[in-house]
């Protein structure tokens, strides 16, 4: 009986990965020939990079501003103090930027893509757009995955710099470290690569929300509740995934 659970335990996630792998080939294939739907397009950006600016911005600044207090009182006991831009810098561009914003995204974003998608779905409005002659997955899914991998990134780079900047404001205005000096640490410390690996992750991270995003709406059922539980699954499954990947990529990169 053990045996049997676990079996067909194993089989189910087989079938799961099998889906999502014909899903994202689909989606992705789906853009590769005209007509593309440059209105949804854009009112994906706007969703996803405009609307997105004010939570991952309030995120980076108090995050910054905790880090540089945190490693202040762990360095200070070392007289390690002058080392506290570099690694502000360092953790941003590297890890902490394209985690959190896209964390916050996933939270934000991928709720409300498979609550919609969801909601189309068990309302039959996929049904009637296969109807007119409508590529489902080129109107809906394309622009959504086009716009995240490609405005992630963004948001992560806005991550990177208000989050330094938070790190810069309590290390200037209440640490009392000399602004050209903490301004200077932090340039020295400033590696392309580390920048460049961010923005990577968050290519990769925007496209893991919104696809998942997009999958679970698209094959949500049940109603009312269906939606609701495959919202809760993408906003789950996404951040498992950035989390999971954060680690790969970290490896692979560096």
């Amino acid at each position: 009986m053990i045996l049997d659970k676990i079996g067909r335990l194993f089989i189910g996630f087989l079938a799961s990965i099998g889906n999502l792998t014909l899903f994202s080939m689909k989606a992705v294939l789906s853009g590769s020939m005209p007509p593309y739907y440059w209105k949804q397009i854009m009112q994906q950006a706007i969703q996803i990079g405009y609307f997105s600016l004010p939570v991952v911005g309030m995120t980076a600044l108090f995050t910054g501003m905790a880090m540089t207090l945190q490693c202040y009182a762990g360095f200070s006991e070392f007289t390690a103090e002058n080392a506290i831009p570099s690694v502000v810098m360092i953790a941003m561009t590297r890890e902490l930027g394209p985690v959190l914003a896209s964390l916050m995204v996933a939270g934000r974003l991928g709720a409300s893509m498979t609550a919609e998608i969801g909601t189309m779905k068990v309302t039959e409005q996929i049904d009637a757009l296969t109807t007119l002659s409508v590529n489902s997955y080129k109107y809906l899914v394309f622009p959504r995955i086009l716009t995240g991998t490609l405005l992630v990134p963004f948001l992560v780079l806005i991550d990177d710099i208000i989050g330094i900047l938070g790190g810069y404001l309590v290390g200037v205005y209440y640490l009392n470290f000399n602004a050209a000096n903490y301004i200077r640490n932090t340039l020295e410390s400033m590696v392309t690569w580390d920048i460049v690996s961010g923005l990577i992750k968050g290519a990769i991270f925007g496209f893991v929300i919104c696809l998942m995003g997009c999958y679970q709406g698209y094959f949500s059922k049940g109603g009312a509740e269906g939606v609701g539980r495959a919202t809760t699954n993408s906003v789950v499954t996404s951040s498992i995934m950035i989390l999971l990947l954060d680690g790969i990529l970290t490896f692979a990169l560096f």
